[in-house]
């Protein structure tokens, strides 16, 4: 992990808004460096990194918040997951070709922006917005607005070393005024990505916000993490027609496990598999077989 991983908190003094400034960069390169995706889904995979981890961070219990983007264009799927200890991961579907100038729109055609909020202990919650916007911080911006009615603003931004972002919030039930959060959005869109990327979150604060009152809480890491594991495949495969699994065996010799999040596989073989249908593997899990 990255010293630049990391999620910076703050508070305004003199205004009831919130901000928090991320960077994802080194998590970022985790979750693609296994997979052979187009530039732009990559850059794409960078702003939900970015926007999930920003939405974490708002979570006031244990839980974590899934992001996903889903239509009928080429891409089909591009999802990132992240939990209250910003241990994040995400997977992407490719069904067609993506040229290097394609957008938003023309990458997920008329599609969905979903939101789902899991707490380990409460009922489970999901928001769903149209892609309207733009850009990914323009539909956010708009699910905000729909569904909490807080002023939200995001900023993304991406290059080739990295991934970063600023969101600012109006706190709830507080008196803002709409010319006090659009004066912290006018500075805040001035941020350059080699700024907020290369910069630590620190000077980058100080150069946004140097005549505003502000906090700035000790910061929390943030990492590449995939809850895979070979005894959660196993627990898969205990779920299957036992004679799927058979005719794989006799087929290939194995069966081979694939993670879609980090790459990896497990392979078991047929003395595996007696062993798992006795009874050897917990768990669940979200992976699929090659």
């Amino acid at each position: 992990m990255s010293v630049q991983d990391q999620l910076h908190r703050y508070l305004f003094e003199n205004v009831a808004v919130r901000g928090e400034l991320v960077n994802v960069s080194h998590t970022w390169q985790e979750i693609i460096k296994n997979h052979d995706y187009p530039a732009p889904v990559q850059t794409l995979l960078g702003e939900l990194l970015v926007a999930t981890s920003l939405l974490t961070a708002t979570l006031k219990f244990d839980g974590d918040i899934t992001v996903q983007l889903q239509g009928d264009g080429p891409l089909s799927l591009a999802v990132i997951n992240g939990n209250n200890r910003q241990e994040l991961r995400g997977v992407a579907r490719v069904k067609g070709d993506i040229p290097a100038d394609s957008t938003l729109k023309s990458m997920v055609g008329t599609g969905y922006l979903a939101i789902t909020i899991s707490p380990e202990k409460g009922e489970r919650y999901q928001g769903v917005v149209g892609l309207e916007g733009d850009t990914l911080a323009a539909c956010l911006e708009d699910y905000f607005m729909r569904s909490e009615q807080l002023p939200t603003r995001l900023f993304i931004r991406t290059n080739e070393k990295g991934a970063a972002g600023i969101l600012l919030q109006v706190l709830p039930a507080q008196d803002t005024q709409t010319e006090d959060f659009n004066h912290l959005a006018t500075l805040t869109e001035t941020v350059k990505s080699e700024e907020l990327i290369d910069l630590p979150a620190t000077d980058v604060l100080w150069r946004l916000y140097h005549q505003e009152e502000a906090t700035v809480f000790d910061p929390q890491p943030v990492s590449f993490k995939c809850t895979c594991s070979r005894e959660r495949c196993g627990e898969v495969l205990k779920t299957l027609p036992q004679h799927e699994v058979d005719e794989i065996i006799e087929e290939d010799g194995q069966v081979d496990m694939h993670c879609d999040y980090c790459g990896t596989h497990y392979v078991y073989d047929a003395v595996d598999i007696a062993a798992i249908r006795k009874g050897g593997a917990e768990g669940e899990n979200s992976d699929s077989i090659h």
